[in-house]
């Protein structure tokens, strides 16, 4: 597989400041900084978190919105040996005391205020009088783990005055700095299933660094790129296929906090964006936006969402990849070159899996490898997947041939080729034919002025014997159901067509759990109570 720059984080910011010295590193709303000011500023900062007693053992809270403080603070906890522990802005209280306790996080560092939401209040709310108890490193029995709450700027000065614990934490911070594997944790990241509680994902340096390596080529993200990438950092999205992607391949970020099409058609234009990648329904809102036809976005090129390129990179439906991912793999395990049409008998596939992941498809039930072309559950294998998740065994995590259950449903064909079918979770019979979720979401999805679909199953209501489903469909778009059934029911086997339908005006409006993927009970009882015949 393709080797990473370097082995670790550190040595990656190390790298980096000295290969691209100025060349912007993160473009954020708060700032620019360069490979190498991310470079200094990580490795000052890591001295006062050293000076504060954050150790390797530590495992430290991030939360804050996308910045380019962001990032350099996620540097330093790295740098010392850390454990970074991304958190979501989105959580309430009682996640939020959840996520921290899943993780064990010893040491968080928190924004007070972000969008109307107070985060000091939230945490007091989660645990009250936990501030009080760790203003002096004290513990509380609602986060028992937690030593520390810091605001960011509240890490101790290294004045040059400085008592000689603290003169001596750049020295020592460079120490714990150099003692940093590739074996060790890097960061835990929190992910949900559609169905599940959250569960905290565990990386090392070396996984981590290698996974982020294993997709550049097919991303088509170089050294001369500026990605655009809006995925918040404390989900694999934004952590992953944006930061440590780009710190990879030595390119740069940019980012924003907010969602406003007109500022992010401004910050494609002012930057020179090269790459757009993100959430397709974001980028049909902002091809949509009246500023977008006036707007010089030329220096987009192929491997960008097809949304924002316009006519410039023509594919038909399915012919380009979609990457396949997850956290657990730290992103994307399978693709194609994004600026390339697959060979027409793979369109609609999920491409090969990269380099250092091994692919096998499974009897859900008995765990046997199946043959090429066979359905089956997706189990994963290599040197790119996570090492652990929090609170469970090995045993409990992998199957004894040291392969991932992903729950995903899907099929390797003769040329190596992954089909993504559904999830294990979500397959149901109708009239007793299996129907895979997925494979309907797709067909409609290709479907002129559909923007997104969702499918699940509810009970047929008498039809078709007991435990009978009827497949039901959520669709953002503007066009009226009945339009939208004509034209899949020239795609679709006539009992995979869904028979209710609900249409929304956008994905906002699509229930979504804390990690933002869809939550399938609340879109049940959305459809339940909305969805119609067409």
């Amino acid at each position: 597989m393709p080797e990473s720059p370097a082995r670790t984080l550190p040595e990656l910011l190390r790298r980096n400041g000295a290969a691209y010295g100025g060349k912007p590193a993160v473009v954020g709303d708060d700032r620019t900084v360069s490979h190498r000011e991310l470079d200094a500023e990580s490795r000052a900062l890591a001295a006062r978190l050293a000076a504060a007693g954050v150790t390797k053992s530590a495992r430290v809270g991030l939360v804050m919105p996308n910045s380019a403080g962001w990032a350099v603070t996620a540097a330093a906890v790295m740098r010392v040996g850390a454990t970074l522990v991304p958190l979501s802005t989105l959580l309430r209280p009682p996640e939020l005391r959840a996520a921290l306790c899943t993780a064990a996080v010893t040491d968080l560092i928190v924004t007070p205020r972000y969008r109307g939401r107070d985060y000091l209040g939230d945490l007091e709310q989660a645990a009250p009088g936990v501030l009080a108890a760790t203003r002096d490193g004290g513990r509380h029995p609602g986060l028992p783990f937690l030593r520390h709450v810091w605001q960011p700027g509240e890490l101790p000065e290294l004045a040059a005055d400085a008592p000689a614990a603290l003169a001596a934490a750049p020295a020592v911070a460079d120490a714990m700095e150099a003692a940093v594997r590739p074996a060790d944790d890097l960061a835990i990241i929190f992910t949900s299933g559609s169905q599940g509680s959250p569960k905290g994902v565990i990386h090392t340096h070396g996984n981590a660094l290698r996974a982020a390596v294993a997709s550049l080529h097919a991303r088509r993200l170089g050294p001369d790129d500026r990605l655009y990438i809006p995925m918040p950092f404390f989900w694999t999205g934004g952590f992953s296929m944006g930061l440590l992607s780009t710190l990879a391949a030595g390119a740069t970020l940019l980012t924003e906090s907010g969602n406003d099409p007109e500022a992010t058609i401004a910050l494609l234009e002012r930057e020179r964006a090269t790459l757009f990648r993100g959430w397709p329904d974001q980028a049909a809102r902002i091809a949509a936006h009246p500023r977008f036809a006036a707007a010089d976005l030329s220096s987009l090129r192929p491997g960008s969402l097809p949304a924002v390129l316009g006519d410039r990179d023509p594919a038909a439906p399915g012919a380009r990849a979609g990457l396949m991912g997850m956290t657990e793999s730290f992103g994307p395990y399978s693709g194609y070159r994004l600026d390339q049409d697959m060979p027409p008998d793979k369109h609609g596939s999920c491409g090969q899996p990269f380099d250092g992941v091994e692919v096998r498809i499974t009897d859900p039930d008995s765990g046997q490898r199946l043959p090429p072309g066979s359905i089956g559950e997706i189990r994963l294998r290599g040197a790119t997947l996570m090492r652990a998740i929090c609170g469970r065994t090995r045993e409990d995590t992998f199957d004894p041939d040291g392969f991932y259950p992903t729950r995903d449903l899907g099929s390797l064909d003769a040329d190596g080729y992954l089909w993504l079918s559904g999830r294990l979770d979500d397959m149901f019979k109708v009239k007793g034919a299996t129907v895979y979720p997925a494979e309907v979401e797709q067909a409609l999805r290709e479907i002129p002025g559909v923007r997104q679909a969702y499918v699940t199953s509810m009970p047929a209501n008498g039809a078709g014997g007991p435990g009978a489903h009827a497949v039901v469909a959520a669709v953002v778009s503007d066009l009226p159901a009945g339009e939208i059934a004509a034209a899949a029911a020239t795609r679709l086997s006539s009992f995979k067509l869904p028979t209710r339908w609900l249409i929304l005006s956008s994905v906002d409006d699509v229930p979504k759990t804390p990690t933002g993927k869809v939550s399938q009970p609340d879109l049940k009882n959305l459809l339940l109570a909305r969805a119609q015949p067409a």
